[in-house]
């Protein structure tokens, strides 16, 4: 089978993995095995289950696995690798058994005994000759086969047993669980469960852009060699400089989805229940059906199968038809009564199994579609039924009702770790449950919201009001009994859930077996803020203060503690860097604690030791907080903080923590070694010994302030060891300061020195050390004292240790160890007398990493920005990026203020531009917020059309629509009292003015971002800042759930309004949960990174394909970083050479990234584009120009065209068209390419040179040898200055320019023959070369990073030394291609929560 893992279990041999290579299952029979959804969770009717592995077994976990192996695995038949398996479980060969189905030939099955029979049931429910069976079962010999137990459980199961499918009476269940699979097989192919966000759908492009599958299914159309066929043609609005930015593209309609029509009508009956006597007869449900053919028709579905029955719409008649056509499926018995059914049936199956699984399968988490077009809606059973039963998951099939979430949260949790099976199985579990449970929360916080659950406090008013749903509890954001009144009120009661959140998310993450957290998930939806939690088991019986045994329910008033809650935080506060401390409670007693006061522990009914409101985690962030008599340190004072906040919640990111305390080892390891070499030099003369050491010590003191103070901003790769600490040593200052001057030529001079000791590659620390005598053994020795406890040191070295940690902070005298107090600035939190001075050194640790925040990370993340390492593309992409930093989003002012003040601000004007939009929308957002708080629900399509339109249209004096009553006895209703939160007769949002709203914009930006915008109105913003209406109204939809027709908008009409209420379809829940991660799977895919950087490919490979199959393992088959690991196999596939594999898994890659991310996300743009090279790669030429246009579609609409990133685009799409000869077109990219290049690599970077070159190619291609010449001569110039004569670029420069000339003067002199001598001239022929595919494929590889690596050793000995040229050259701000790196570097990282 597949995983290939012997080098794990193999420690432990006798270990029993549950089902580790499950990926695999049913590996060759499984092709198309994407049971949707609904499905799969009906017929496991064990969803249930206490989650104990039956559950996770039972569960929805395996159409997953069967998908999964159409990942990664496409080579595993049977029993490949089965000698490499037996480490793990001997019998795990694949085996092939024959099923016999009634009514089908007999066909082979591929199966792996870890599967549960279970399995092999969805196989069939799924494959297009057995689809219409549900209520079946295997036999085996005569004998029923359980249907949850494993394969090689099962008594004479073997290779070539037979397997009959036998069908079984029906029963009320097993009759629903039926209508409802063939009313997914009827709507197999419709999207409109994607465009309305249910059950996990979510929509996908790709294959309108490759016409079907791209691999070598067999149904590859003929190569795309043939030049003449292809339209390269783009739209009018692809092409550069367009204005036009159309929305109607971004969803093209797929003509699979124009569905084939097979009934008409399929619904329940309005004669349910049968009654007692026709029970008695057998009769489960009726249904009512109407043909195609308009024959209208009642349905008995009954034990034995489903036949007509004699009732009409009036009158009831249950007797048989005649004939009655009794079927044991529906669609046998529909196939006999319409022919039409038969024909449009049986090809929707054959489509249907045609489809990529990836575009079938179900996400992990719904995602949600800012536009839809008008979709009409059809009358449809099973929704209807759904709707009136209130379902809260798939109650009627599940045995035992509701869930009971908290205990599934907590029993996977307590799942064993010991080996790798067992930790697959428990990760597996943990990440289902949470999947489970988000869906779950985010359906109960839209019923709370929209009025559909009982309060339990009903007597309340409604912000005060609290629910319970489906076994979760429900709270909204609002101050409920001033709880928050002296942290901010309704703002802090805001922010507190996310907080919240984030804390859960690192104990989580820290993992310390016996502590619990609660299932979190923060939902915003129509306005409100919705916290749902799982509930501690007999927490709603007992008032809180009986049941608080550790922290503070009053925020520090009355503190406890409990012994065995201090002894499992004491495991988290290293990880967390908490540090242990003690406060006083309100009779003055010392109380020690280990976590901020407000966290709780409760102890549940079920004896585990819960902890909750986790919002204080984090310490404070003191630039946010301003208290009264502290002064900050004078650079963030010089940045304007500590400024005021709307609540007293700001915290620092754990992202921030981290890099700090990196930052301080970086410092702490230095001033030890620069000490160890004062006394080695001291050695000679004892006397000046113990001075020497205070001196240093006193120099360490200094070089920490100064790092404060001139910023020397640390680099995010913990590898470089070399941030220079200006006054510890003259010599290493100096040295830097060469360094740093080089690249400043390029980049921006920072008035603070920060560029001083940005240091990225570890070569450059090399040159350091070497260059300071000594220090490098220093270091060793300073790395030795560290590791040790702090015994057996000699006096004088642990002397030095000492120094170096009161120097740095660290809480221990021994070692270097910092944490943070997060109680520090609490109001009302006192400690005690003898901790003060503690408390003191707490303070300033905080200080100094708020001014970290503002003297390294800002000025590295612009740093970064400039070099083009991080490219956001929207505000989503800028917000991971500040987050990466520990930068929190209200810091955005302050970034852009830097940027602003930043010499080099041309070059980062696509950054300034989405940080506006960013900061604009998120205004918009916190304005509509309320806005939205005040309308009722008959008027929300109303208020939120009316609201886009101040925010968006020209139109100067927006009107809202007040609307029509369609109901006119409005005055009657008025009187009764709306119950629904907000509910009320609010029209106030009606006199939102477009002024009004910007006026408000301004303000909100001003005092929460303290960023200064002048604005009176949307046209002006776009003016000044350069921005698309498209985009501000993407950023605003995204952001608040917002879900607008797919249609062309006017935004600029200044005679009528862009958006009418019928243009606003639906408003979505926008979602925050925990995102369990696979462990083990993600170190692999780190050490495969690693490998494939050091050069070894194949190793790399390998590593990563396992990486594949335990990310598979855990996730099923759809999710984020399961798409970075095929985005980085299908590189390796490419670099290797293996075309067709890589396009295989690329094309994997865009469809998850699609499906998962969003059709238009970011990291979808730049799938499309490496699909695009591998397409080209494989000979299909139009369809690699197709994804290109997409690619350069979809960026238009996301960023506008100036932008870095469109540059690589409009360079791919130009050197594609020139490869098929249309050089007017590709000169129109590549010119685009060129100036953009130009704006934000500077004139004289290589990625120009480059640029130049590719032009010239053209301009030769067209025999225009003067323009050619002329750019050729620019690169050239470029190539000399920058690398030198002799360099091998500025040879084949001259070389190329040489030809040029020549091929220039022969054009000339033909030119003279033909004036000379008239039409009867000896014409020399002329070469005119179509460029060869080869040489275009060459030019594409090298704009997108790639370098094939040759594989003799020889070759390999160069390729290193070539790299490490590269980085010289890349310090000395030169280098080919920056935003690659080094040649080798796959810009992949899996984004990391």
């Amino acid at each position: 089978m597949v995983s290939k893992t012997d080098d794990i279990p193999a420690s432990v041999p006798d270990c029993n993995p549950v089902d580790l290579p499950r990926d695999g299952a049913g590996d060759g029979a499984q092709q198309g095995t994407g049971t949707s959804k609904n499905g799969v969770k009906e017929s496991c009717g064990c969803a249930g289950h206490s989650a104990d592995t039956a559950m996770v077994n039972g569960d929805c976990a395996h159409t997953e696995e069967g998908e999964s192996k159409q990942d990664g695995n496409s080579e595993a038949d049977g029993g490949e690798d089965s000698n490499e398996q037996e480490v793990i479980v001997i019998q795990d060969t694949g085996f092939t058994v024959k099923i016999q189905a009634p009514g089908t030939e007999p066909f082979d099955l591929q199966v792996s005994p870890q599967e549960m029979v279970q399995e092999i049931h969805q196989v069939l429910m799924d494959r297009e000759d057995t689809c219409h069976r549900t209520c079946f079962s295997l036999q085996l010999d005569g004998n029923v086969l359980d249907n949850f137990a494993e394969l090689k459980s099962i008594e004479g199961l073997q290779e070539g047993s037979l397997l009959k499918v036998v069908e079984e009476p029906y029963t009320v269940r097993e009759a629903r669980i039926h209508v409802r699979h063939i009313r997914d097989l009827l709507k197999s192919l419709d999207p409109s469960d994607a465009y309305n966000g249910v059950d996990c759908n979510s929509l996908s492009f790709l294959s309108i852009f490759t016409d079907g599958d791209l691999g070598d299914s067999g149904k590859r159309k003929k190569k795309g060699t043939e030049l003449e066929q292809i339209d390269c043609t783009p739209p009018e609005h692809i092409l550069p400089g367009s204005k036009d930015r159309p929305l109607v593209p971004l969803q093209p309609q797929n003509k699979d989805w124009k569905p084939m029509q097979c009934l008409k009508v399929l619904t329940m009956s309005g004669w349910n229940p049968p009654p007692g006597n026709r029970k008695m007869h057998g009769d489960l449900m009726y249904l009512y059906i109407v043909t195609v053919e308009e024959r209208h028709v009642s349905v008995t579905a009954s034990t034995r199968g489903f036949y007509l029955n004699q009732s009409t719409t009036y009158t009831f008649n249950p007797k048989p038809a005649n004939p009655s056509f009794l079927s044991h499926s529906l669609v046998e018995l529909l196939s006999q009564i319409s022919p039409a059914f038969k024909k449009n049936f049986t090809s929707l199956q054959k489509k249907r199994v045609q489809r990529h699984p990836f575009e079938r399968i179900a996400t992990p988490f719904q995602v949600y579609s800012w536009t839809a077009p008008q979709v009409d809606h059809a009358m449809d059973c099973v929704r209807a039924e759904d709707a009136y039963t209130s379902r809260l998951g798939y109650e009627e099939h599940i045995p035992g009702q509701t869930r009971d979430w908290n205990e599934e949260l907590q029993t996977t949790r307590e799942l064993p770790r010991k080996n790798l099976p067992e930790r697959l199985l428990r990760e597996r579990a943990i990440f289902k449950v949470h999947s489970d449970f988000a869906a779950a929360a985010t359906r109960g916080a839209m019923a709370v919201i929209d009025g559909n659950v009982m309060a339990i406090n009903p007597g309340e008013e409604t912000r005060m009001q609290m629910f319970i749903w489906n076994n979760i509890f429900f709270s909204l954001g609002f101050d409920v009994r001033d709880h928050y009144r002296e942290l901010g009120g309704d703002a802090a009661a805001h922010a507190a859930p996310t907080n919240d959140l984030n804390g859960v998310r690192a104990y989580g993450a820290v993992d310390v077996e016996g502590l619990y957290t609660l299932g979190t998930v923060v939902v915003d939806y129509r306005g409100y803020r919705v916290t749902a939690q799982s509930i501690i088991p007999g927490i709603l019986e007992r008032e809180q203060e009986q049941s608080v045994i550790y922290g503070s329910i009053d925020f520090g008033k009355t503190v406890v503690s409990h012994g065995k809650y201090l002894e499992l935080l004491d495991k988290t506060s290293r990880p967390l860097k908490v540090q242990q401390h003690k406060v006083l409670n309100e009779k003055d007693e010392s109380v020690e604690l280990c976590s901020s006061v407000e966290c709780k522990g409760i102890i549940g009914n079920d004896g585990r030791h819960y902890i909750l409101d986790l919002l204080r985690t984090f310490p404070p962030d003191l630039n946010f907080l301003p208290v009264d008599g502290e002064e900050l340190s004078a650079e963030s004072q010089r940045h304007g903080f500590p400024r005021q906040h709307r609540h007293r919640l700001a915290c620092l990111r754990q992202e921030l923590i981290e890099a700090f305390v990196e930052h301080r080892y970086l410092l702490f390891m230095k001033m030890a070694a620069l000490q160890l070499m004062q006394q080695k030099a001291n050695k000679d003369s004892n006397k000046t010994d113990v001075p020497a050491i205070t001196e240093s010590s006193q120099a360490a003191k200094d070089s920490v302030d100064a790092t404060q103070t001139t910023g020397a901003a640390v680099s995010r790769d913990s590898t470089d060891p070399t941030d220079h600490s200006t006054s510890a040593a003259p010599q290493m200052a100096t040295e830097s300061e060469e360094n740093s001057s080089k690249p400043t030529a390029n980049g921006p001079v920072d008035p603070t020195g920060t560029q001083n000791g940005e240091c990225k590659s570890p070569l450059e620390g090399k040159e350091l050390e070497e260059s300071i005598p000594g220090l490098a053994q220093a270091k060793e020795l300073a790395e030795t004292l560290v590791s040790e406890d702090g015994s057996g040191i000699d006096p004088k070295s642990r002397e030095v240790v000492l120094n170096a940690c009161k120097a740095v902070g660290s809480i221990s005298n021994t070692s270097f160890d910092i944490r943070f107090n997060p109680d520090i600035f609490s109001p009302g939190v006192r400690f005690p007398e003898d901790t003060l001075g503690d408390i003191q050194k707490q303070k300033q640790l905080l200080k100094d990493a708020a001014a970290f925040l503002v003297t390294c990370q800002i000025p590295s993340l612009v740093k970064d920005c400039l070099d083009h390492s991080t490219l956001p593309m929207d505000g989503a992409t800028l917000t991971e990026a500040l987050h990466q930093r520990g930068i929190n989003v209200r810091y955005l002012g302050s970034v852009l203020e830097f940027v602003d003040k930043t010499p080099a601000k041309a070059q980062l004007e696509h950054f300034y531009r989405i940080g506006i939009i960013e900061l604009i929308t998120r205004c918009a957002k916190h304005i509509f917020r309320t806005y939205l708080q005040g309308v009722e629900l008959s008027a929300l399509s109303a208020a939120v059309s009316h609201f886009l339109n101040c925010f968006l249209s020209s139109f100067p004096d927006a009107v809202a629509h007040l609307p029509p009553d369609e109901l006119v006895s409005r005055r009657k209703s008025r009187k009764r009292r709306n119950r629904v939160p907000g509910g009320g007769d609010n029209t106030a949002w009606a006199s939102l003015t477009p002024s009004e709203l910007w006026k408000n914009i301004a303000a909100e930006a001003q005092s929460y971002y303290h960023f200064k915008m002048q604005c009176e109105s949307v046209d002006q913003v776009v003016e000044k800042y350069g921005l698309q209406k498209t985009t501000l109204l993407r950023e605003i939809s995204v952001k608040t759930g917002i879900q607008i027709l797919l249609k062309e908008y006017n935004f600029d009409s200044r005679h009528k309004p862009a958006f009418t209420e019928e243009d606003i379809l639906n408003i979505f829940p926008v979602v925050k949960h925990v995102n369990p991660k696979a462990s083990d799977a993600f170190h692999f895919f780190q050490s495969g990174q690693a490998k494939v950087q050091q050069g070894f490919l194949k190793e790399g490979c390998e590593l990563i394909n396992e990486a594949l199959n335990l990310f598979n393992n855990v996730y099923g088959a759809m999710h984020v970083e399961i798409c970075a690991c095929l985005r980085l196999l299908a590189r390796l596939n490419y670099i290797m050479g293996d075309h067709p594999e890589a396009l295989s898994n690329q094309q994997k890659a865009v469809l998850m990234s699609e499906r998962v991310l969003g059709i238009e996300h970011p990291n979808t743009i730049q799938e499309y584009m490496h699909l695009a090279l591998y397409c080209f790669a494989n000979g299909q030429l139009s369809t690699a120009l197709k994804l290109l246009y997409r690619a350069r579609y979809l960026m238009l609409l996301v960023c506008g065209e100036d932008h870095p990133e469109m540059a690589l685009i409009d360079s791919n799409i130009g050197l594609v068209l020139h490869g098929v000869m249309e050089y007017d077109l590709s000169l129109r990219f590549l010119e685009n390419a060129l100036t953009i290049n130009t704006k934000y690599h500077g004139a004289r970077s290589l990625k120009v040179a480059l640029s130049h070159h590719l032009v010239a190619r053209v301009y030769e291609s067209k025999a225009e040898f003067r323009s050619a010449l002329q750019h050729e001569k620019e690169g050239y110039t470029i190539y000399k200055n920058q690398m030198g004569e002799a360099h091998e670029k500025t040879k084949e420069s001259s070389e190329y320019l040489k030809y040029l000339t020549q091929q220039a003067v022969a054009l000339q002199r033909t030119m003279n023959e033909i004036y000379k001598n008239g039409s009867n001239a000896s014409i020399m022929p002329l070469k005119f070369t179509a460029p060869s595919m080869a040489s275009i494929l060459e030019q594409l590889n090298i704009i997108n990073g790639i370098i094939f690596i040759p594989l003799s050793q020889k070759d390999l000995e160069n390729l290193k030394a070539e790299v490490q040229r590269r980085q010289q050259l890349q310090e000395l701000g030169k280098s080919e291609d920056p935003a690659e790196g080094s040649p080798l570097e796959l810009e992949d990282k899996i984004p990391v929560d």
